[in-house]
């Protein structure tokens, strides 16, 4: 059919009807790429959970025997310099430990928000894309 010196296709569809098909068909790219990657950290999660309890119990089996260390060496302190001096030689020694492993991890820790080079290179992936 000629309408004023145009052909017009009925098939055709209007550019609303295919913006509104992209931006449908991009929520739902977005919405199968977080079911995609839900679904692979539940298979990771399944996969690690036994290894996981494994750490936990030889974590607290660990933690148990270092408590039995330590009161055997206020046990065996106390002998020499009395209980409760022996108690808080322990306490500032454990004490001075577990305060520079815990400074020590929280540096690590700070790898979680990049280093230089990784913001670098995500920088330059942005602007060369």
């Amino acid at each position: 059919m000629i309408l004023h010196g145009r052909i017009e296709r009925p098939d055709d569809d209007s550019l609303g009807d295919l913006i509104q098909q992209l931006v449908e068909d991009g929520r739902n790219v977005a919405a199968a790429e977080v079911r995609l990657y839900k679904q692979i950290a539940l298979y990771r999660i399944g996969k690690a959970r036994t290894g996981a309890i494994a750490l936990a119990a030889g974590g607290f089996l660990a933690f148990a025997g270092l408590i039995a260390a330590l009161v055997g060496l206020v046990m065996g302190l106390a002998v020499l310099i009395g209980p409760v001096a022996a108690g808080l030689v322990v306490l500032a020694a454990t004490g001075a430990i577990a305060f520079l492993l815990v400074r020590f991890g929280l540096g690590k820790m700070a790898a979680l928000s990049g280093d230089a080079e990784e913001k670098a290179a995500i920088s330059a992936g942005e602007r060369n894309p």
